[in-house]
């Protein structure tokens, strides 16, 4: 134990005994400052120096913006950046995808490679679509007394059985012989329509030019987009007179018949007639004879 008890005087006696630190000038050996220091003193004030130190650099490092001169912190202005072009990136692929949606859909409409879909007059949906089940069907109480209500009142409104029931009407593009019908168990996705060359063709329905150019198979096609989502498409023109991007009215002369693309047997006007993707049989809405 005495051992144990004389080292410790001994290292006491080396912390607390007092030093004195002297700046002398060199060339006349005068006392220029003095301090007087022990060990403990130089220990306490280096481990609060350090403290001190740590301290100040993890405020700046949190809380300041000085951090994005140390080497592996990025600045928050690029990581704005950052942000702002991957929200650009991402709105840019959105784009891209919708575009190439809409370049395939009329690739479709330019080669006739799709699937058929049934349309009618009353409700220009696809049949595959609509799966009902019938007890959903069946009208409850307060349904048949409205229904009666319906009926008692349309009984003397002379008006709204005035009013048509189809919503769109198309102006026939053509009047002439139809040489073949829509055929879609053919792959003949149209009406084609016999003319004299040099015929005017017209727009069924007031919309934008889409594509007014020459393709080898089917010649000057022009494909105009509607409201509804309607699309009519005009092949085999001998010449166009309308432009991609044109705004057509109702009845607008678009193009004039012929016979061109290698797919064409004379002069004629092959007609197809779109809903929101699919083919539908254009005799149901226009009478071309």
């Amino acid at each position: 134990m005495s051992e144990k008890r004389l080292k410790r005087k001994i290292i006491k006696k080396k912390l607390f005994t007092k030093n004195r630190l002297v700046i002398l000038n060199e060339e006349t050996f005068a006392e220029v400052f003095s301090l007087r220091l022990t060990l403990m003193n130089v220990f306490v004030v280096a481990t609060l120096g350090a403290f001190l130190i740590i301290f100040v650099t993890t405020y700046i490092i949190a809380f300041t913006p000085l951090r994005e001169y140390i080497p592996g912190y990025a600045s928050s202005k690029l990581k704005r950046d950052a942000t702002e072009l991957a929200l650009k990136s991402d709105s840019l692929t959105r784009a891209l995808r919708k575009n190439e949606a809409y370049i395939a859909s009329i690739k479709k409409i330019l080669t006739g490679d799709l699937d058929y879909a049934k349309f009618n007059k009353d409700s220009i949906t696809p049949s595959s679509l609509a799966t009902v089940n019938e007890e959903e069907l069946k009208p409850t109480k307060a349904d048949i007394y409205l229904r009666e209500e319906v009926a008692r009142e349309d009984k003397y409104n002379l008006f709204e059985k005035a009013k048509p029931k189809v919503s769109v009407v198309f102006f026939p593009p053509v009047k002439g012989m139809v040489t073949e019908k829509f055929n879609p168990k053919e792959k003949h996705y149209a009406v084609d329509v016999a003319l004299a060359k040099n015929t005017p063709i017209k727009s069924i329905l007031s919309g934008t030019v889409i594509f007014a150019d020459w393709t080898p198979n089917t010649g000057n096609v022009v494909i105009i987009r509607h409201n509804s989502g309607f699309i009519s498409v005009y092949k085999h023109s001998a010449s166009l007179t309308v432009a991609q991007g044109d705004k057509v009215r109702t009845g607008e002369v678009i193009a004039l018949a012929g016979s061109t693309g290698q797919e064409s047997t004379g002069v004629h006007l092959h007609f197809e007639l779109w809903k929101d993707g699919y083919p539908i049989d254009p005799s149901i809405f226009i009478e071309f004879e």
